[in-house]
């Protein structure tokens, strides 16, 4: 997708409405409008990037920053226990907006969102090879 067609771009560059959190020169904060907790929101790079393949090292930065900022801001003023920083590169990992994001969702005890993911013990010897194969790239 073209960053000219891009939600979020158009989003940065204030062509559509959104509720914005904050604003640095490389990333911005806004709320998620279809958000899974209370004080759900998005940081994205300013610049396009469809996702962490190809975002700008600067930009990853500036992204894993703020939404370190915006993590401990919901911890604080909005009383989350905790909560789930999600980034999704791919349809394969749940990717719908091609314009790299980071959700920071706010986990409250006893919510019930519920990640799709269940951990399982793993086979010893794929894990091995697995580290096999990286250690060697």
């Amino acid at each position: 997708m073209s960053a000219d067609r891009c939600v979020f771009c158009q989003i940065v560059a204030g062509e559509l409405p959104s509720t914005m959190i904050a604003e640095e020169e490389r990333a911005v904060a806004f709320m998620d409008i279809n958000p899974a907790t209370p004080g759900h929101l998005l940081v994205v790079p300013r610049d396009h990037a469809q996702d962490v393949f190809s975002v700008a090292a600067d930009d990853l930065a500036a992204c894993a920053s703020l939404a370190q900022r915006m993590a401990c801001l919901v911890r604080d003023r909005l009383g989350a226990d905790g909560v789930n920083l999600l980034q999704s590169s791919g349809a394969a990992a749940w990717q719908t907006v091609f314009h790299l994001h980071v959700h920071v969702i706010p986990r409250y005890a006893g919510d019930p969102l519920r990640l799709p993911w269940q951990p399982r013990p793993g086979d010893p010897e794929e894990i091995a090879s697995v580290a096999a194969k990286l250690r060697s790239a």
